[in-house]
């Protein structure tokens, strides 16, 4: 069976928390005491082993992370599929975002982090070219890997074919677009995040039924995929919230 290693208090306590398969759990023996029986009360709960090591060993394995003195070995983290996500019930019309090829671990992360803060009903990622579950990607979301629903398609304009069918906007981001400001996204919606050097693809951009941009007076016209994630899902976010 495939293991991941999570590191850091915040990422092995929300595993520990959310019931993911934790096979074994490493301490550091310099960790502070009260993060020690914090974890040691988890652990006597989920039935699962503690192994005590010092800071060298868990530079070994979570390859030199910043592991704060503690990981956990966990099976792989798992994907649902878009149908899944479509049949989720709630009592709101749903709030997708598509990210393009991403690349980076640490944008994923930061927009996980950011898509649970703000509600997001699901994440959609292609299965090559992109960056997928990871340790790293779990550390930089600090947990939120554990609430925010993955799913991985292997077509991303066929993905987004399936949500226009089930009544859904798309939207997308570009130089050339609407205020993001501006932005009323109430209804179904989903939002395209491309990637980090390329933007959206042409064959995606084609897909979509209106771009978005966010203006920029600086001499660098491009934002973080990461940060530009956040201001448009917060835009959606709070136009999704007034008058509700």
């Amino acid at each position: 069976m495939v293991k991941e290693v999570v590191y850091g208090i915040h990422a092995a306590i929300e595993a520990l928390d959310n019931n993911k398969s934790v096979s074994r759990i490493y301490l550091s023996d310099s960790l502070a005491k009260n993060r020690v029986l914090e974890i040691e009360k988890k652990a006597v709960i989920g039935h699962q082993p503690i192994v005590k090591v010092d800071n060298r060993r868990l530079d070994e394995l979570t390859d030199h992370g910043n592991h704060q003195g503690v990981a956990v070995e966990i099976e792989a983290y798992s994907y649902v599929s878009l149908p899944e996500i479509l049949a989720k019930k709630t009592d709101h019309d749903p709030f997708l975002v598509i990210l393009d090829e991403i690349e980076d671990p640490q944008n994923l992360g930061s927009i996980l982090r950011t898509a649970d803060a703000a509600g997001i009903d699901g994440i959609i990622i292609p299965k090559r070219r992109a960056v997928q579950l990871t340790q790293t990607v779990a550390k930089i979301s600090t947990g939120a890997i554990e609430h925010v629903p993955v799913a991985r398609v292997t077509n991303i304009n066929n993905a987004i074919d399936s949500l226009k069918d089930a009544g859904f906007w798309i939207f997308g981001t570009d130089m050339k677009g609407q205020d993001y400001t501006q932005w009323n996204a109430k209804g179904p919606v989903a939002l395209v995040i491309g990637n980090e050097g390329r933007g959206i693809s042409p064959q995606t951009k084609k897909k979509v039924d209106q771009m978005l941009t966010i203006p920029m007076v600086g001499h660098v016209q491009s934002l973080n995929a990461g940060v530009a994630a956040a201001l448009l899902i917060y835009q959606g976010f709070n136009s999704r919230r007034i008058g509700s």
